[in-house]
């Protein structure tokens, strides 16, 4: 073991106590990030609109502060971006992470302060590592370098002395000195912002680099490998890093993945996945035991107040959230919290399922809405009902019904959206129709145009015209007849797209015969 490794894994080691105070002590621990949050921004104008001064329990707060959307909180956000202090949070935020579009907007624009760099995003990181070593102590991963596949940053245009970018970039321009010794490429690579550039200079340097980790999105990771072993030529990427370790991702979901990288990209036993839940609101949770998959810890004292909606009130106006320790395991809730940064009772969108509590383990069941984020493009239904109302505008073409998922990616192949689509008119020009529902996508959800950036991890979709009553007939097959039950829009897997088209086949066999 050489002498950094070594020193790091006696570091990362001592976080261990503080780790466990907080699995022991849980409801403690929340507790003190509630009042923690509620005294620094006492005198801040949300603090002083809803006199956080009186606030004498979690209750009263609960009471008192409303639950909010984005597009709630996007007035005050917008304030900030254009240089005004104080706002939702006492300290200068001169970051904002950007993130995927919503009703209002084509991206969505999260205050980052000081705070939430330091006591959450870099905690959230040290964390992880703490749990690596935890999970392997043996471990070798600081001889070589962490290699961070990230985003980029730019100027913001309502106030030059702050900055925008993915939540990655932002936090990797800020590492500490110690954290940039250990990663690659080096910042002028990791934050190149014209992606194929970004990833041909990525692989030319960690190729040559002695890897013994990655932290990324499953789909570029793919992309950046494929392109290593093109420059290469190697048959694998274990050739190019033999000292390989730890997979760290996060972002989509990784089990349609999962049998692809231990049998094709990570061939070996020896390589371990390691999950984390950081978000651009925050980091959250980290899997503290790699043979738990897909379930990770509920990180508490990163300067975050969680609380928890059922699945039973999100629709409802005014809908009720528990605490921590009101929880049920194995219940679906929707995320909200209250954070280091300003936002306030804020619906970041994703539910999760408890499956353990002491620690409070978890798992990310989904969005509050249906969505596909299979390769990080986080399309919601808005986005696809928008594209295919402009698809039809543009070709005459009348809709009946539709769904939409993932096709993976394997074999180097890059995935795309497949769509079944019924049409009670069809298109006067399918080819027209199908270039209008993708642009649509691209210029109303950022992240799917990255994503479809050069045909990278994105194709054009893949469209499936079906008879009339396509949908009809999979309802009924299902017993889903009635008014009150609908054709799912989007799905993240290909539960629904397998299962009509099982019935078009069906039908088209009847037919032949």
């Amino acid at each position: 073991m050489d002498f950094l490794n070594e020193t790091l894994v006696w570091l990362m080691k001592k976080r261990l106590p503080r780790i466990q105070a907080f699995m022991d002590r849980p409801m403690d621990t929340q507790e003190t990030m509630f009042w923690q949050l509620i005294q620094t921004a006492k005198n801040t104008e949300w603090g002083k609109k809803y006199d956080f001064r009186s606030i004498s329990s979690i209750r009263d707060f609960q009471q008192r502060v409303p639950i909010s959307s984005y597009e709630d909180l996007f007035p005050f956000i917008e304030r900030i971006m254009k240089g005004e202090q104080n706002v939702l949070w006492p300290s200068n935020i001169q970051h904002f992470a950007k993130s995927s579009g919503t009703t209002n907007a084509r991206s969505k624009f999260i205050p980052v302060s000081k705070e939430c760099l330091d006591d959450c995003h870099f905690m959230g990181g040290k964390d992880m590592m703490t749990l690596l070593v935890e999970n392997k102590p043996d471990t070798e991963v600081f001889s070589g370098k962490g290699l961070s596949i990230g985003g980029s940053l730019s100027s913001n245009q309502l106030n030059s002395r702050s900055v925008m970018g993915d939540v990655s970039a932002v936090v990797m321009k800020n590492l500490p000195i110690w954290a940039q010794i250990i990663r690659t490429p080096s910042l002028d690579v990791a934050l190149m912002d014209v992606w194929e550039e970004k990833i041909q200079k990525m692989a030319e340097v960690t190729s040559q680099e002695n890897v013994t980790s990655i932290l990324g999105v499953p789909t570029w990771t793919l992309v950046l490998i494929d392109k290593i072993l093109e420059i290469t030529g190697k048959d694998n990427i274990l050739e190019v890093w033999p000292n390989f370790e730890f997979f760290i991702h996060g972002a989509v979901a990784f089990h349609p993945y999962r049998d692809m990288f231990r049998n094709k990209v990570f061939p070996s036993e020896s390589v371990n996945y390691l999950e984390i839940y950081n978000a651009s609101e925050g980091f959250f949770g980290v899997q503290d035991d790699i043979s738990r998959k897909d379930e990770m810890m509920l990180m508490l004292d990163y300067g975050i107040f969680y609380e928890f909606i059922p699945m039973e009130e999100i629709e409802k106006e005014y809908p009720k959230a528990v605490s921590l320790e009101e929880v049920e395991i194995g219940k679906n809730y929707a995320i909200i919290i209250s954070t280091n940064a300003g936002l306030w009772r804020y619906k970041i969108g994703d539910t999760i399922r408890f499956t353990t509590k002491y620690p409070y383990r978890f798992k990310i069941s989904g969005r509050t809405k249906q969505f596909i984020n299979a390769f990080g493009e986080e399309i919601i239904v808005e986005n696809s009902d928008i594209a295919i109302t402009k698809a039809c505008e543009a070709t005459g073409a009348i809709i009946n019904d539709y769904t939409a998922g993932p096709v993976y990616m394997d074999g180097g192949k890059s995935g795309c959206h497949e769509w079944i689509i019924e049409f009670d008119q069809e298109p006067n020009n399918q080819e027209v129709f199908n270039q209008v529902l993708d642009q649509t996508l691209r210029s109303i959800n950022s992240d799917y145009d990255a994503k479809r950036y050069k045909d990278m991890v994105l194709t054009p979709p893949k469209i499936n015209v079906v008879q009339k009553e396509t949908f009809y007939s999979w309802m009924r097959s299902k017993g889903k007849l009635g008014g009150q039950h609908k054709v799912p829009r989007l799905c993240n897997s290909r539960e629904y797209l397998d299962s009509v088209l099982a019935v078009v086949n069906q039908n088209n066999t009847a037919n032949v015969n």
